[in-house]
């Protein structure tokens, strides 16, 4: 990958759209991870307004100093670049005690999780509304179009996808090629929706190295039967994700009415 020429694209690519949309510039949330590290600063680069979101949900001590890390990085190199903390615990904690949770305790700490990523998607589009500016997602292309692992209309819920085509392998190149926090990019993957050390390898089973390798056996035509092993428990991981969460990667389906019948 040449990757001072993709970041050049992916910054140009922003500000134009930005320019286009008649809008002062992006809002995002600030995690502590490398996907949001990487699309804040490629934000930054573009020279508009950037409001960085921290928005803590009883989250991991670890994640909350990478996040202010990150953030004291971009404003000392950034002047465009300013930060707001919302502290969702409370609106979190208002919402739990309103619903029901009988049932299946994994099932109900699934749900929950995706709540998180949809409390803060308000509160990005609430900023967004606010300030005349496009939230920006953080993405890359295994999560989004690989195994769909994002919450829909959470995560999910953006305005445009800078990283969205490039691997988690890309990623970190251009995090490096940017100067991210080196605590940034040596730290496990982890979504940070469960308030516990769990990392996205945990979750999902594979390792985002082998969900690549799986990707690139699915578009050169390869079948579960060409493998063995490792390989095999990969291969298959991944075609279970990627099929189950179709519904989040497709187009929302339309029930499109016969003209005979209209």
């Amino acid at each position: 990958m040449q990757t001072e020429k993709v970041i050049d694209y992916v910054v140009n690519w922003l500000k134009n759209y930005a320019v286009n949309a008649k809008v002062n510039g992006f809002v995002l949330g600030i995690s502590g991870g490398i996907d949001s590290a990487v699309t804040s600063t490629l934000c930054a680069k573009t020279g508009l307004e950037v409001l960085c979101l921290e928005m803590p949900i009883h989250q991991a001590e670890t994640h909350v100093t990478r996040a202010q890390e990150h953030l004291a990085f971009l404003k000392e190199n950034y002047k465009n670049v300013s930060s707001l903390k919302t502290d969702l615990t409370p609106v979190f904690e208002a919402f739990k005690a309103e619903v029901t949770a009988t049932g299946d305790r994994a099932v109900i700490d699934m749900a929950l999780a995706n709540t998180r990523a949809r409390l803060r998607m308000t509160t990005l589009y609430y900023y967004a509304g606010l300030n005349k500016l496009l939230v920006a997602g953080t993405g890359n292309k295994i999560e989004d179009f690989g195994v769909g692992f994002f919450t829909k209309y959470g995560d999910g819920g953006v305005d445009l996808s800078p990283i969205a085509d490039l691997l988690k392998s890309e990623v970190y190149q251009i995090a490096k090629a940017l100067q991210v926090p080196e605590s940034i990019i040596n730290a496990a993957p982890s979504d940070g929706l469960f308030g516990d050390d769990r990392t996205d390898e945990d979750q999902i089973g594979a390792s985002y190295p082998e969900l690549e390798w799986a990707m690139k056996m699915v578009k050169n035509n390869k079948s579960i039967d060409d493998f063995e092993g490792r390989q095999k428990d990969v291969f298959k991981i991944y075609q279970r994700l990627n099929s189950a969460n179709k519904h989040k990667m497709d187009p929302i389906p339309i029930c499109v009415i016969p003209n005979n019948l209209k």
